[in-house]
């Protein structure tokens, strides 16, 4: 876990880097990038920044080719516009890295996906069909049948207690 002092730095470089991509770097190569996290060594020595490109596909490696490219060649003027925001002694070194969330997010999702067609499918498939054995399968007291009136209902022992009201002639 980095300290506060570490972590206020790289979210200071993550917003400096990243304003500087919206503009001042106007690289054609330069898609619509985001940067997604900025990880900063104990000692601020080196800066990891991870990027996504909004549009590129996974499997386009040209486009994410040429963004890493521009950002390798824009390397300076964002380090440089780093070390006068900072204003720390030590400047980190700048290194780019294609975050590859996105990419682990659709492979969930498809797994996600692929579960659920299948529990559709399963549910399709007992459609109809019942457990064997009783509905209720617990166990429950027995009722005793002298208890029961012609009903079937629990007999009653013949008086009602209520609260406040005679039993019979004798309470009066």
């Amino acid at each position: 876990m980095p300290s506060p002092r570490v972590r206020k730095i790289a979210d200071r470089i993550q917003v400096v880097v990243a304003e500087m991509l919206e503009r001042r770097v106007k690289d054609p190569r330069l898609g619509f990038v985001t940067i997604t996290d900025v990880r900063l060594t104990g000692d601020s020595q080196h800066a990891t920044i991870f990027y996504t490109v909004l549009g590129a596909h996974p499997d386009d490696q040209a486009d994410l080719a040429s963004t890493a490219a521009a950002l390798e060649s824009a390397k300076g003027l964002l380090r440089s516009e780093v070390a006068k925001q900072l204003g720390t002694r030590i400047v980190p070194s700048l290194t780019f890295q294609a975050d590859a969330l996105p990419e682990n997010a659709r492979v969930l999702d498809d797994a996600l996906e692929r579960a659920r067609r299948a529990d559709a499918e399963l549910a399709a498939a007992r459609e109809g069909k019942t457990h064997a054995g009783e509905a209720d399968p617990y166990k429950k007291p027995r009722e005793d049948e002298d208890d029961l009136d012609e009903d079937g209902d629990p007999a009653d022992s013949g008086a009602d207690h209520t609260l406040g009201e005679p039993d019979d002639e004798r309470d009066v």
